[in-house]
C-alpha cells in the first residue's frame, strides 16, 4: 500500500475532468446541485472518538480531497476542511460495487465531498471515518498544485490565495491566527467596557494622519470625497458625544508605496479612553499584547523572524525618551540645539541621506527611523517625540518642544503609537495650522467645532493589525498576513 502521486498535471486534465462532469450529468447527477449537512468539523469529529470503541460514533464530515491511497477493494482518502484534515476509509463491501466504482472513477484530487460513517482507529493510530455513504458536492475542474513542489511562485501565492490556503499549511495557520488575534482583541476591549463603533470610510477631509489619500467622487451629491487615512478624528467626536470608551477595527487607505510593511489598504485598531492619558495607554497595550500571547499563541516569548532574537513579552518593557536615543546614537549631547546645517552634517556623518529641504525635526527623525528603530527588538516605549510629528497630542508641560506620546517599538517596527489627546480647541487649531511639510493635514473645521463643545481628557492609541500579525506570526512580509494584498492587475 503506497501513496500515489496526483495524476499528471497537464493541460489535458481540465478536459478530462470536464468529461467526467459531462458523464455524471448525462447519468442524471449534477454535483453542483448536491449538498451535504456536516455534523462536525474534522478535529471536532476526531475528538469524539473513545479509545477501544470503534464504529460506535457516527459523524458526517465534508471537505476537499487532498490525498488518495488505493488498495484493491479499499481506499484511504483524506479530506481537508477549515480545521484541518481527517482520514476516510472507503470499502467496496460496505458501499457496494456500483458506488465504489463511482468513487474510484468519478473523483479526483481537489473535489469536495461529504461522507457519513463511524469513527475507528487504524493500526497506525490514526482516527478515521469508515464511510457508509458519500456525496460529491463540487467537482474541481482544474487540478491542485502538485503536492511535492507545492505553490512556490510568490506572485501566484498572492493572486490565487485560495490555492495557497489549500496546499500550504503554514499559510493556513498564519491567516487563521490573524483571525484569532482580531477576535481576541474585540473580546479584550469589550470585557473592559469599550464600545465598538463604525465611522465613515468616505470623508470630506483626510485627517488624523499625514498621508496621501485616494480620491473619489459621489455622483448624486456632486462632491469629491477621500477614502479615510485614519480613524482618529471621528472616534474623538464620539468622546465629545459622551461615549467614554470606544474602539474601531477598520480599513484605512493611503495612496502611497508598497513594501514589506506597507499595503495601500490596511487594518487599524484605534482605541480612545476618556479620563486617561498616554500612560494609561501604556498599561492597556501591555495588557493587550500579553493577553494575546497567552490566549492566542499560548506562550510569552516569540522568535524575531529577522534576527532570531527571542522577544519576551512577560518581562519589564523598556521606556526611553526619544531625545535620549538620538543623543546616544549621534554622540552629541547638544544635538537638539544645533543649527540645521550642523544637523545635516551630522546625518551625513552617520551615513544617511540628508535632503536640504527637510525641516530640523525631519533630519532628526531620519536618524531615528533608519538607525534606531530597526534595532529596538524587545518591547520599548519611546516617549516624548518632537511636537512636529503629531499635531493631535498634548504638549509636554516641562518641554514644549515635545508631546506626551509614546511609540511602542517591537521587533524593529512601530506597533502602537499613543497620545495624551489634545482637547484644547485653540491649541489644536494652532497646531494644525503650524504643521509644516508637503503632507500637511487639512484643517478639519467640523472636528475643531466638536472640540469647542468640550472633549474630556483622554488617552488614544492606534495599532496596525497587519504589523501586529507580522510580529506575532513570524511572517516575512505584510502580504503574508493579508488574505488578498494589492497587486498589479494580472494579464
Amino acid at each position: 500500500m503506497s501513496e500515489t502521486p496526483p495524476t499528471d498535471i497537464s493541460h489535458d486534465q481540465h478536459a478530462v475532468r470536464r468529461q467526467k462532469l459531462a458523464e455524471m450529468r448525462a447519468a442524471g447527477f449534477d454535483p453542483f446541485r448536491a449538498n451535504v449537512s456536516p455534523t462536525h468539523f474534522s478535529q471536532d469529529a476526531k475528538a469524539l472518538y473513545v479509545e477501544g470503541q470503534d464504529n460506535t460514533v457516527t459523524v458526517t464530515v465534508a471537505g476537499r480531497l487532498v490525498t488518495f491511497r488505493v488498495q484493491g477493494g479499499s481506499s484511504f482518502v483524506k479530506i481537508q476542511d477549515q480545521q484541518g484534515q481527517i482520514q476516510l476509509y472507503f470499502r467496496r463491501d460496505v458501499l457496494g460495487e456500483e458506488r465504489y466504482a463511482v468513487f474510484k472513477k468519478s473523483l479526483d484530487l481537489g473535489d469536495i465531498i461529504g461522507v457519513t460513517g463511524t469513527l475507528f482507529m487504524t493500526k497506525t493510530g490514526e482516527i478515521t471515518v469508515r464511510v457508509d455513504a458519500f456525496t460529491l458536492v463540487s467537482k474541481a475542474l482544474r487540478p491542485l498544485p502538485e503536492k511535492w513542489s507545492g505553490l512556490t511562485d510568490s506572485e501566484q501565492i498572492y493572486r490565487q490565495r485560495y490555492l495557497d490556503l489549500i496546499v500550504n499549511q503554514e499559510s493556513r495557520n498564519r491567516l487563521m491566527t490573524r483571525s484569532k488575534i482580531v477576535s481576541h482583541i474585540r473580546r479584550f476591549f469589550e470585557d473592559r467596557q469599550f464600545l465598538e463603533v463604525e465611522t465613515p470610510v468616505l470623508q470630506n477631509v483626510a485627517g488624523g494622519a499625514a498621508a496621501r489619500p485616494f480620491q473619489t467622487h459621489h455622483n448624486t451629491l456632486g462632491v469629491d470625497f477621500v477614502l479615510r487615512i485614519s480613524l482618529e478624528l471621528y472616534l474623538k467626536r464620539m468622546l465629545v458625544g459622551g461615549y467614554d470608551r470606544v474602539f474601531e477595527i477598520g480599513r484605512n487607505f493611503r495612496n502611497e508605496g508598497v513594501s514589506r510593511r506597507h499595503n495601500p489598504e490596511f487594518t487599524m485598531l484605534e482605541v480612545y479612553q476618556a479620563y486617561s492619558d498616554y500612560r494609561g495607554m501604556m498599561t492597556l497595550v501591555q495588557d493587550l499584547l500579553r493577553s494575546l500571547c497567552e490566549n492566542v499563541l499560548g506562550k510569552s516569548e516569540i522568535a524575531h523572524a529577522a534576527s532570531g532574537e527571542v522577544i519576551n513579552f512577560a518581562g519589564q518593557w523598556r521606556e526611553v525618551k526619544y531625545k535620549d536615543l538620538i543623543i546616544e546614537k549621534t554622540g552629541d549631547p547638544e544635538w537638539f540645539s544645533r543649527s540645521k546645517e550642523e544637523k545635516i552634517a551630522g546625518v551625513q556623518k552617520l551615513g544617511l541621506h540628508a535632503d536640504l529641504k527637510w525641516e530640523d525635526f525631519e533630519l532628526t527623525n531620519e536618524i531615528f527611523g533608519k538607525l534606531i528603530e530597526p534595532k529596538l527588538i524587545q518591547p520599548t516605549f519611546v516617549t516624548h517625540l518632537p511636537k512636529e510629528l503629531c499635531p493631535l497630542a498634548k504638549i509636554t508641560p516641562d518641554d514644549p518642544s515635545t508631546i506626551d506620546v509614546f511609540e511602542l517599538i517591537i521587533g524593529g517596527m512601530e506597533i502602537a503609537p499613543a497620545y495624551s489627546e489634545q482637547n484644547d480647541p485653540d491649541v489644536q487649531r494652532a497646531m494644525f495650522e503650524a504643521q509644516a511639510g508637503e503632507e500637511q493635514q487639512k484643517v478639519d473645521q467640523d472636528f475643531l467645532l466638536a472640540l469647542e463643545h468640550g472633549m474630556p481628557p483622554a488617552g488614544g492609541m492606534g495599532i496596525g493589525i497587519d504589523r501586529l500579525c507580522i510580529l506575532l506570526t513570524g511572517a516575512e512580509s505584510i502580504r503574508d498576513v493579508i488574505l488578498y494584498p494589492q497587486l498589479r492587475p494580472g494579464s
